[in-house]
């Protein structure tokens, strides 16, 4: 079988409350693990977008205007929409691991990394397409 879901694949949450939020494959489980025996990736995505920028803004409107809200879960396999789309995330690869989930104080300090390295690449302008909401 094809592996579709290779780290930094991004793909479209489809059940849950993140439903039609945009994610990125950060760990891929294709065999499952012994708690949850599914075929399952780890993922990071937006939970709330940056919103719209023009010219005319100042600095400190536009700063608030450009944050990003990261979430970080276990999804399975049929609940993920895969695109044609990457991102390269060198940095995300050491920032959530299997054992991230089990203490909410990790959870927390790789979610505050997550949106560093989101924050930066939108800002850089790189991935326009991944910080745009969907519209349906």
């Amino acid at each position: 079988m094809v592996k579709v879901y290779k780290p930094g694949k991004v793909a479209i949450v489809l059940q849950g409350r993140q439903a039609g939020k945009k994610v990125v494959v950060i760990k891929q489980l294709d065999e499952g693990t012994k708690d949850r025996p599914y075929p399952h990736a780890i993922v990071a995505g937006i939970e709330r977008y940056p919103r719209k920028v023009t010219r005319r803004m100042g600095a400190k409107k536009l700063a608030t205007r450009s944050k990003v809200k990261p979430f970080i879960k276990v999804v399975n396999y049929s609940h993920l929409f895969p695109t044609r789309y990457q991102l390269d995330l060198e940095s995300l690869k050491g920032s959530v691991t299997a054992e991230t989930f089990k203490e909410p104080s990790q959870r927390e300090d790789s979610k505050k990394a997550i949106k560093k390295q989101l924050e930066e690449r939108y800002t850089a302008g790189k991935n326009r397409w991944f910080f745009t909401p969907l519209r349906f």
